[in-house]
C-alpha cells in the first residue's frame, strides 16, 4: 500500500499552483496566461500522475521482469496518451486559438510531475532495499 507522505511533494505542487493561479489571477491575465486552462490542466497532469505513480508502484513489486516492464510501458504510454488526448481536445475545441503561455507552463509542469514521479520511486524503492 501507498503512503500518503509519498504524494506530498506532487500534491504540494498541485496546490501550490492552484493557489498560485487563483492568487496571481489578475498578473497572469495581464501576462497572458489562461488561467481556468492552467488550472484545470494542473488538477488533470497531478491526477493522472498519481494513476502512473500507482501503476509504477505496482510494477516494482512485479515478480517477473515482464510484468515490471509492462507497467513501466503501460504507465508512460497512459499518461502520454491522457495529457495528448486533453490537448488535442482543447486545441479542437478552442480552434487553434491556443494560450502559448499556460501551454508550454502546462509543459513545464509535465516535466515536474513526471520528476516527483520518479523521486518518490525512487525513495518506494530505497525503503525496500534497505528492509
Amino acid at each position: 500500500m501507498i503512503k500518503i507522505v509519498q504524494f506530498n511533494p506532487i500534491i504540494w505542487v498541485c496546490v501550490g499552483v492552484i493557489i498560485a493561479g487563483f492568487a496571481g489571477e489578475n498578473t497572469l491575465k495581464h501576462w497572458g496566461f489562461d488561467t481556468l486552462m492552467l488550472i484545470i490542466g494542473n488538477v488533470i497532469l497531478c491526477a493522472v500522475t498519481i494513476v502512473s505513480l500507482f501503476f509504477l508502484k505496482k510494477g516494482m513489486n512485479a515478480p517477473s521482469t515482464a510484468q515490471f516492464l509492462g507497467a513501466v510501458y503501460g504507465s508512460f504510454i497512459i499518461k502520454l496518451l491522457f495529457v495528448a488526448i486533453v490537448v488535442f481536445g482543447y486545441a479542437f475545441t478552442h480552434k487553434g486559438a491556443l494560450n502559448k503561455p499556460s501551454l508550454f507552463t502546462l509543459l513545464f509542469l509535465y516535466l515536474v510531475y513526471t520528476f516527483l514521479e520518479i523521486q518518490s520511486l525512487l525513495h518506494i524503492g530505497k525503503k525496500k532495499s534497505s528492509v
